[in-house]
């Protein structure tokens, strides 16, 4: 999935970004990322991936929960 949302390029399959925001893809032409994030960024990015992994783990719970009524 693209994650950033700004880019507009119609292809969220090139899009990746890491803990450290190097990005890859077709919008990363003449990019050249920093290498080292500041302290502000890693814990904004931890706190993002931390509630994307609760988002997830919650969707696993619900479909779980869907086969064990069906069952």
């Amino acid at each position: 999935m693209c994650q950033t949302s700004e880019c507009g390029c119609g292809h969220p399959a090139h899009h990746a970004q890491t803990m450290v925001g190097h990005q890859w893809g077709c919008c990363a032409r003449g990019y050249s990322p920093r290498h080292f994030p500041t302290r502000e960024e890693i814990i904004a990015q931890l706190e993002q991936y931390l509630k994307d992994l609760q988002s997830e783990a919650k969707g696993v719970e619900e479909r779980l929960a869907e086969f064990k009524k069906t069952g």
